[in-house]
């Protein structure tokens, strides 16, 4: 008798606390580290409120960096290209681009047609 493997759906399993997988805490960590600091620049002008909204506010544009996917729709000229790609890839690649110097190297396929 043979044993067989019965396939899994391991999808989710790398998760911590349900929302997180380890790139969106990565990325949800740095954010949270670059509110930190204007966190203590308000709590020394004694607005220590709004240092921690703001620090909050760059944890929440960290989680969607790290998580989210740039939408696919016909609307926009960017979506048409990078849609269903995670956002921090479309940005890895756009800072990879501009380091560059912004050259593209395009390449014609079609074979022009003269009529004599």
């Amino acid at each position: 008798m043979r044993t067989h493997e019965i396939p899994r759906n391991y999808k989710g399993e790398g998760r911590i606390l349900y929302i997180f997988s380890t790139k969106g805490l990565i990325y949800t960590t740095v954010g949270a580290g670059v509110g930190l600091l204007f966190y203590f620049i308000f709590k020394m002008l004694g607005l220590s409120m709004v240092g921690f909204i703001i620090m909050l506010i760059f944890a929440a544009i960290g989680f969607a960096i790290g998580t989210l996917k740039v939408p696919e729709t016909t609307a926009f000229e960017i979506t048409k290209k990078t849609g269903g790609e995670n956002i921090d890839n479309v940005i890895m690649r756009w800072i990879k681009f501009k380091k560059n110097n912004n050259k593209i190297y395009v390449y014609n396929l079609e074979e022009e047609t003269k009529d004599e």
